[in-house]
């Protein structure tokens, strides 16, 4: 049986890469800022909602967060940097890039992450042009 590639590119099957984060066992427990990024762009990709939400800071978290639109292509992910301030914050630098009704979009952000009792998460980022 063929094994599904992982959404973020890592050359993994999707089941050793992001699944264990988005499901079972060690749900919730990306070791990394990095890892981290990688599951939530695969959770993106696959629509995965209430992970995102439950890896999103509480302080800056949405409400909630619309699925997908019909057509929406995700095109791949590029991690350019992945930086370690300390034990507790860390900064990963991406490209996310998609097509919608045959608009490429290209999404270049650092990204800011905390690690609070244990479990990594997304704070903010800021967008590069």
């Amino acid at each position: 049986m063929k094994t599904q590639p992982c959404p973020c590119q890592s050359t993994k099957s999707y089941a050793d890469c992001c699944q264990r984060w988005h499901e079972g066992e060690h749900y919730l427990q990306a070791p990394d800022a990095e890892s981290l990024m990688r599951s939530r762009y695969s959770a993106f990709v696959l629509d995965k909602l209430e992970y995102l939400l439950q890896t999103w800071h509480p302080q800056t978290r949405p409400e909630y967060l619309d699925p997908n639109p019909i057509g929406l292509k995700w095109l791949g992910l590029q991690i350019r940097q992945h930086t370690i301030m300390d034990d507790t914050q860390q900064e990963v630098e991406f490209v996310a890039r998609s097509r919608y009704q045959g608009r490429a979009t290209r999404l270049h952000e650092i990204s800011r992450f905390v690690r609070e009792q244990g479990r990594w998460f997304y704070v903010d980022g800021s967008f590069k042009t």
